[in-house]
């Protein structure tokens, strides 16, 4: 599993974080079960403050894609499957998007957009 943030991105550290987790999850590379790196581990490998590797994982945790016990670390949920299958999905409706000319940009602000 890499974790990957960008310094000079607009996006909160802490975003990057749990965007870069989300991006593991959706392609199958951390399955339910799975255990995430200690924060301090994570946060030393990225030259971060620990808090802020938290506070990615606590919005994870709020998502439904991660579980916190004190002794047993942070674990992917089940929910993790439901993103995965969703990450296929994903991609066609981005491959699609650049076959009509659509920016990344535009595509985000339709799906921002769309309610159900």
């Amino acid at each position: 599993m890499l974790v990957r943030i960008d310094p000079a991105s607009d996006a909160a550290l802490y975003d990057q974080v749990a965007a870069s987790l989300r991006a593991e999850i959706a392609a199958g590379r951390l399955a339910a079960g799975d255990r995430l790196p200690v924060a301090r581990e994570v946060a030393a490998s990225l030259g971060i403050n620990v808090h802020t590797v938290l506070k990615a994982y606590q919005n994870l945790r709020e998502e439904g894609l991660v579980d916190m016990r004190r002794g047993r670390g942070v674990v992917v949920t089940a929910a993790a499957a439901s993103l995965a299958l969703l990450a296929d999905d994903i991609r066609a409706l981005v491959a699609r998007a650049a076959a009509l000319g659509l920016s990344p940009a535009t595509l985000a602000a339709l799906v921002k957009e769309t309610t159900v």
